[in-house]
């Protein structure tokens, strides 16, 4: 295909839910309010005396009654929140002007989960984001906090993993389900610490599936849960439930012109996580799967597809039959654009992104290039890209 290059951009606003605030330590519940006095006889009227109204007796209720949906909801807390951890972002700063004097303060935190008894814990990569000279920090359930390294991330997704040393009593796991089948209007159970409220509950439902949102690494992350449980900052890498106290997801961002939760929050879905986890536990980073060329990842203006811009020699892709640009005598530039995988339609890089991501290094890929006026179909190969 032939065309002129020009650039266009897109951009998506998004509130990452984390949070500057210090921890906040749980306070003993308020006390019970003194249950109100009986109800007393009507007065008499100006019409004359008449006979005191006694109310309809009911009967007591039991302090610890309780709806199905609430024990359901306390039941998810008690097991889970032993599983939910506050993570903080720590660094040394200067408190004189020579620097000699120096203090540690908190540079941000966000919310985890446990992972597995060898110590893994599970957050956004936004959460531990940092500079030269930052320290991460995790605090458990009981309050005790413990030191944490980082093992892997994996910027696209926005997905971190911490590895801490603690006893085995503490190291709860949360429990992972074998498939992922979600449905709108699932209740959802949210846990983290909001503006630095430790282990905060907030609830409500699936209201969307399949939703796209920016991510952190500039690639689009598909597949997102949407919820109207409150998500407010430091919330973040903390995990989205089912009824049943399963993951869902991990919340990661919140649409909001405040800053604050406008009951629509995004969570990283649990299919996502449960593959990319492992990856970076394994490897201290996440698969890359690509076709191996050499691609144009910016747009071009009129051009629908990825323009592909090189393809190595003696390559899979090269047997593939893709062919590498060229310019003509007219300056203009010929060129194969891939428009398609295994029937999707591919409009971007973060369309082909995403339609590779769901393969593994190995697989046949159909890929739809438009070449000159025509739509060809190549049998590629996807392969392991080794570029981080």
């Amino acid at each position: 295909m032939r065309f002129s290059a020009g650039r266009a951009l897109g951009v998506t606003c998004i509130v990452l839910t984390l949070s500057g605030a210090a921890a906040c330590r749980r306070r003993p519940a308020p006390a019970v309010a003194e249950a109100a006095p009986p109800l007393a006889a009507l007065p008499p009227t100006a019409g004359g005396p008449t006979a005191p109204v006694s109310p309809s007796p009911i009967a007591p209720l039991s302090p610890n009654a309780r709806t199905e949906d609430e024990r359901n909801t306390v039941a998810i807390f008690r097991e889970a929140a032993p599983s939910t951890v506050f993570v903080t972002q720590k660094q040394r700063v200067a408190t004189d002007p020579f620097g000699f004097d120096t203090e540690e303060v908190t540079a941000g935190s966000g919310s985890g989960f446990i992972w597995d008894a060898q110590g893994h814990i599970v957050t956004n990569f936004h959460v531990v984001q940092g500079g030269r000279g930052t320290s991460l920090t995790v605090t458990f359930f009981n309050q005790r906090e413990v030191p944490a390294k980082v093992v892997g991330v994996e910027p696209r997704k926005d997905i971190a993993v911490l590895k801490v040393t603690a006893p085995a009593d503490m190291l709860k796991p949360l429990r992972v389900p074998q498939t992922f089948g979600l449905e709108v209007g699932q209740k959802t159970v949210a846990i983290g610490n909001p503006f630095g409220l430790d282990h905060t509950l907030t609830t409500g439902v699936i209201s969307a599936l399949g939703r796209q949102v920016q991510g952190i690494g500039g690639v689009a992350i598909r597949d997102m849960v949407q919820t109207d449980a409150a998500i407010n900052p430091g919330n973040s890498g903390g995990p989205l439930l089912d009824s049943g106290g399963q993951l869902i997801g991990m919340n990661t961002v919140i649409f909001s012109k405040s800053g604050a939760s406008a009951g629509i929050g995004f969570a990283v879905p649990v299919s996502t996580i449960a593959r990319v986890v492992p990856q970076l536990i394994a490897r201290g980073k996440a698969d890359s799967i690509g076709l191996g060329l050499n691609i144009l990842q910016r747009g071009v203006a009129n051009v629908r597809g990825v323009v592909v811009l090189g393809v190595p020699a003696g390559s899979p892709a090269e047997r593939a039959g893709f062919r590498p640009a060229r310019r003509l005598a007219n300056g203009d530039i010929d060129a194969d654009i891939i428009v398609g995988i295994d029937g999707k339609k591919i409009d971007n890089y973060d369309d082909l992104y995403s339609a590779l991501d769901a393969h593994k290094a190995g697989d046949k890929v159909d890929v739809a290039v438009r070449r000159g006026e025509q739509v060809v179909t190549l049998k590629a190969e996807a392969i392991l890209l080794n570029e981080r």
